[in-house]
């Protein structure tokens, strides 16, 4: 889906982005919900980039991504939590691309997501390449997103991938418990 956000282009730089997790829902500029096989979804476009709420049987989970006043939590690379029994990995990357390769792949992702029945994509006013994007999936018992925010000024999209899924206990050994001989 694709939608113009009615908005001023508020988190103008990459670096101004920060990371949240268990944050209330925010005022959302566009919405998606998506309903996966034990799981419900929401997409959330924010004047100041991107939040998702997951709700499922075995619990929920707030991630937030923008510029918030305030906000001590910069974008980290990756991030591994244990939510319940839940497993949630998080990891963020920043590309800096030539203003050529900046159009082409903004075209490709802008396609790609607000033709996808899972995207979510709004353009901000000013730039036809300013934009947050978000796409989800659900396979093999968990929830995947990924997003990209663009930067159409400094040339950077900064592209988060995400995974919620639940805990597998660790199998023990068959061995464990158990004496062998050695040797």
């Amino acid at each position: 889906m694709l939608t113009t956000l009615q908005t001023a282009y508020s988190d103008t730089r990459a670096a101004d982005l920060a990371w949240m997790l268990g944050r209330e829902p925010l005022p959302a500029l566009a919405v998606l919900d998506l309903r996966f096989d034990g799981a419900e979804l929401q997409l959330r476009l924010l004047g100041a980039s991107h939040q998702v709420l997951l709700q499922g049987e075995h619990g929920g989970c707030s991630e937030t991504v923008a510029c918030m006043p305030g906000s001590s939590t910069p974008l980290p690379l990756g991030v591994s939590k244990r939510l319940g029994d839940r497993e949630y990995e998080f990891a963020a990357r920043v590309e800096t691309l030539t203003q050529g390769q900046f159009a082409g792949r903004a075209q490709e992702l802008l396609a790609l997501v607000s033709d996808h029945p899972h995207g979510l994509v709004g353009t901000f006013p000013g730039s036809p390449y300013a934009f947050t994007a978000m796409l989800a999936q659900r396979t093999e018992g968990q929830v995947r997103w990924r997003t990209w925010h663009a930067y159409p000024q400094e040339g950077q999209l900064v592209v988060t991938r995400t995974r919620v899924g639940v805990r597998i206990p660790a199998a023990q050994p068959e061995w464990q418990g158990h004496l062998h001989p050695c040797g």
